[in-house]
């Protein structure tokens, strides 16, 4: 997958330059998405708690504080081990699905690599599945990875694909999913519809990273919005909902303020500072 060149780690979460020479200015759409409050405990002492029962040393380690103290060290961490394995194999997925855009513009692709580096890692289901979407969809890319800009609000992401389906201009996005007990692709999360209604409110489309050329987004505001859930048995593609557009944007722009404001008080200081007693 080609990273966003003009993405960077910031204390304030991932941001855009507006070129390859400049200084990070705006937050990514996934950053603003991010000051949504998540409570994600519950995923993670189950994960804790699973990678526990799971391991191979806990019977040799039941009446041994210390091997038990070891084995629950190593559970821990258990959700940031699935988070980074889901994420690497987000990538890959991601991935071999721009390699698939590339080649269908007539661009120089990397499918067959792309495609391998799945079926190392027992991936390969994937592959199969999104070939299959994409011959059934009949996708005609207009235009993968593309970084977009929007001065109003102050953000910038990197779209997944725009293409053409159906004679509707699109904006997808991918998102690699999980299967279920019954074979069926993990449900979506209802954040990609904010996700999608930024993307769509793109102002500038970039063009070069290097010299720092943008130009205006060339596609209609009334684009159809595609969240694509891209898993090993099947793919199921959804469309964010007319009714639901305008107050996800809202919300979307209310995070933005959030963002906004962590950022100021982040440049000022400690909030708070010791006050001693009255004299006499």
């Amino acid at each position: 997958m080609t990273q966003p060149e003009l993405a960077h780690a910031t204390d304030f979460g991932r941001m855009y330059s507006r070129s390859l020479t400049s200084l990070p200015e705006v937050p990514s759409i996934t950053t603003v998405i991010g000051q949504a409050a998540a409570d994600l405990t519950g995923w993670a002492g189950h994960l804790a708690a699973r990678a526990v029962v799971d391991d191979p040393r806990l019977g040799s380690a039941v009446g041994s504080p210390a091997q038990l103290r070891q084995i629950a060290r190593d559970a821990s961490d258990a959700a940031a081990r699935f988070r980074d394995a889901a994420a690497e194999r987000g990538d890959r997925v991601h991935g071999y699905a721009e390699q698939v855009a590339l080649r269908a513009l007539g661009h120089p692709h990397r499918v067959r690599e792309a495609r391998e580096s799945l079926a190392e890692h027992g991936e390969g289901g994937f592959a199969d599945r999104f070939d299959e979407w994409w011959e059934q969809y009949g996708v005609r890319p207009l235009a993968p990875e593309v970084t977009v800009w929007n001065a109003t609000v102050g953000y910038a992401g990197t779209l997944d694909l725009v293409a053409e389906i159906g004679g509707r201009t699109c904006v997808i996005d991918y998102k690699t999913k999980g299967t279920t007990r019954d074979g069926r692709v993990k449900p979506l999360d209802p954040k990609v519809a904010m996700q999608l209604a930024a993307g769509a409110q793109a102002e500038e489309q970039l063009v070069d990273a290097q010299a720092g050329t943008w130009q205006p987004w060339e596609h209609p505001k009334d684009v159809m919005l595609l969240a694509v859930a891209l898993g090993e048995t099947e793919v199921v593609t959804q469309q964010v909902q007319e009714a639901v557009l305008p107050t996800a944007w809202h919300r979307f722009w209310a995070l933005r303020q959030v963002w906004e404001s962590q950022h100021r008080l982040g440049g000022l200081g400690p909030s708070l500072r010791p006050v001693p007693p009255p004299r006499g």
